[in-house]
């Protein structure tokens, strides 16, 4: 098949990285994002790619395993700091939180720098990092299995995580179904976050519009265990029917 070379390129970046964004490709490729939405859909009618909201994501990407980290920490990364900081300024100083594996929580750590006397008690080893630096914190570190992406899981882990209760869970999660299951690829990592979300008063969802519709193969449960979700974008007709219903708070930011 040959492809147009502008729709050809965007094929080849969403093959390698997962996921593109139509801004990203636009700036790219020095045209509207309205050019690139009709080469996105072009390419989708051809089954080439899949649309998503903002973007395009691979049909060649697997539901059993995720995007490398170095590649994942490089996505929707304007997006996922907006999302950071609308979460960060609903945090008040001197609250307890958990906050879980992902590169969106990883932006969230570094955006609670500015906060006064949090406690934090983490399975992610980037997140310990940034926040240890602030005398003011506590932070503790779950043990268990590290991962290369800098995540502790395991059933040490999930052990840690019960023993308290906090203020608040920061949790990110790497696709939401039209259902409203909340998916992910690595069964002990959802572990570790049930645990998260069953110890927390209240449960912020961190996720960028690229994970609305994402495969993911392992289940951590409904999008009713949400009590505030913070996005870029307005989900989809079913997933926002979803939250109207089960009274999850949607930020758009």
């Amino acid at each position: 098949m040959t492809l147009p070379p502008r729709q050809h390129n965007i094929l080849e970046r969403t093959r390698e990285r997962g996921y593109v964004s139509i801004d990203e490709l636009a700036q790219a490729f020095a045209v509207t994002p309205q050019t690139i939405r009709r080469d996105i859909n072009q390419l989708a009618e051809q089954g080439l790619l899949r649309r998503t909201h903002g973007g395009a994501a691979s049909e060649e990407s697997s539901s059993t395993q995720n995007t490398a980290y170095s590649m994942r920490a490089g996505l929707m990364r304007d997006e996922k700091q907006r999302i950071a900081a609308a979460i960060a300024a609903q945090i008040p100083n001197h609250a307890s939180l958990f906050i879980n594996i992902g590169t969106t929580t990883e932006a969230i750590a570094r955006e609670l720098l500015g906060h006064k006397g949090l406690k934090i008690i983490t399975n992610n080893l980037h997140v310990a990092a940034q926040l240890s630096a602030k005398a003011d914190f506590e932070v503790l570190l779950a043990g268990g299995t590290v991962r290369s992406d800098g995540g502790v899981v395991g059933q040490a882990a999930v052990d840690f995580i019960h023993q308290f209760k906090v203020d608040f869970a920061l949790v990110g999660i790497s696709g939401i179904d039209e259902d409203g299951s909340l998916l992910d690829f690595d069964y002990q990592e959802v572990r570790v976050s049930q645990a998260i979300i069953s110890n927390a008063r209240q449960v912020f969802l961190a996720v960028d519009s690229s994970k609305f519709g994402r495969n993911a193969v392992v289940r951590l449960g409904s999008i009713a265990l949400v009590d505030r979700l913070f996005t870029d974008a307005t989900p989809s007709t079913a997933i926002s029917r979803l939250l109207t219903e089960h009274k999850v708070h949607l930020e758009l930011v």
